[in-house]
């Protein structure tokens, strides 16, 4: 069992950056295991927003060159650096790991981009 838990999610303005962690507790987790955040908007379903696994790295097209994840393994850890962020990036960003075909899922936290 993996349980995972989002931090720094806020309120910002267009054109701000913001920096999302996620940390993850319980069973021992890997460099191959896939961890990846989504986002879902009000009204639309969840979507990949970026993955990490062995240092392979997928970006949604819409946030390419924008974002930016990270994750530490040994401390458990993925980041997301959020930069110039935009009006329709505001959702609830989850942070998910996909271990040995089991997914765990955060509760999420939510970014707000407001003027």
């Amino acid at each position: 069992q993996v349980q995972l838990e989002e931090f720094g999610g806020g309120l910002v303005q267009p054109g701000g950056s913001l920096r999302l962690s996620c940390a993850a507790s319980g069973d021992t987790i890997y460099s191959i295991n896939p961890m990846g955040w989504y986002r879902q908007a009000p009204g639309k379903e969840r979507e990949l927003v970026a993955t990490i696994s062995n240092a392979i790295i997928n970006y949604a097209d819409s946030v390419k060159g924008r974002f930016t994840i990270s994750r530490d393994n040994a401390k458990k850890t993925m980041d997301l650096q959020m930069n110039s962020l935009k009006l329709e990036d505001t959702a609830v960003y989850y942070c998910n790991i996909d271990r040995w075909g089991v997914n765990y899922w955060g509760k999420g936290t939510l970014v707000t981009v407001s003027s």
